[in-house]
């Protein structure tokens, strides 16, 4: 099958503009990461026009392959004391509200980075107390007691994305599981924390498995989804099976509202932190 040809609703701007260049200027000045940047998100001109960027902590190496993903594999570096600081002065100086944070897997450290992600959170709120922190985790290998470590720091959302329908998952993930994310993601909303995910179009899923995927988020306590477009970022990921139109994402949005998730974005750019501050008005004051 050769490379299908990206279609006209896809097509995307250039970053540039002043907006742009204040949110790399910040992100530079502290040595931050980005999965703007780092994953190949076809939003970053969008978000950081608008001064909005998801921060990614512990590094731009992951230690896991999965077949979609843009960020580089190999051995990380040991995770950035400083980094919990640095991240908080960066919300501060982007005068953010609500800010998303995510991370690469570090499957190389004993608690898979969770008194990092504990930490980092933790001084991000104490420095920014008007702030919601919405994060996107890795499953810690779905671990209750690592992930108690992390909930430590009560984030407002917990994002963990499944990215894909079962039956596809061992193809486009490396070593998360289907039914370990929707655990992390149960073992989470009995804590009392409000949990979000996500999953990708395009690789050859059906819209029947797609129903289900929704089905089993609901019945996790998952009632916050997103749903974009999976775009190849490189020549070795896995390629694109399918462009799915606009209709059929308004269509999904629908169903998943009519279905009860209180949030839905839904649409061909649509990735995990796609306005995720239009939630605001569930988070306010949850896990307080």
């Amino acid at each position: 099958m050769g490379r299908l040809r990206k279609p006209e609703w896809l097509k995307i701007k250039l970053p540039g503009g002043e907006g742009y260049a204040q949110v790399n200027s910040v992100v530079k000045q502290h040595g931050l990461h980005t999965i703007c940047s780092s994953g190949m998100c076809p939003n970053i001109a969008k978000c950081w026009g608008n001064g909005v960027a998801t921060l990614m902590i512990l590094g731009d190496i992951c230690t896991r392959s999965c077949k979609f993903c843009a960020t580089t594999t190999g051995k990380p570096l040991p995770p950035d004391p400083n980094e919990p600081i640095k991240v908080a002065r960066t919300v501060k100086l982007m005068g953010l509200s609500y800010c998303v944070i995510t991370s690469v897997d570090r499957d190389d450290l004993p608690d898979r980075g969770a008194a990092h992600w504990r930490d980092t959170v933790k001084v991000v709120k104490a420095e920014n107390p008007g702030t919601s922190v919405e994060v996107l985790i890795p499953d810690f290998d779905g671990k209750s007691e690592l992930i108690d470590i992390f909930l430590e720091s009560q984030p407002d959302v917990v994002g963990h994305n499944l990215e894909t329908v079962e039956r596809l998952t061992p193809q486009v993930r490396t070593k998360a599981s289907y039914g370990r994310s929707l655990q992390v993601l149960e073992y989470i909303a009995k804590r009392g924390f409000r949990v979000k995910s996500g999953i990708m179009l395009g690789l050859g899923e059906t819209h029947e498995e797609v129903i289900q995927t929704l089905d089993d988020l609901l019945s996790v306590g998952c009632k916050m989804v997103t749903i974009g477009q999976y775009l190849q970022p490189r020549p070795n990921n896995l390629p694109v099976q399918r462009y799915v139109t606009p209709g059929e994402f308004d269509e999904l949005k629908q169903i998943a509202l009519e279905k009860g998730f209180e949030f839905a974005e839904c649409g061909p750019l649509v990735r995990s932190s796609y306005h995720a501050d239009k939630a605001k008005h569930l988070v306010k004051g949850c896990c307080s």
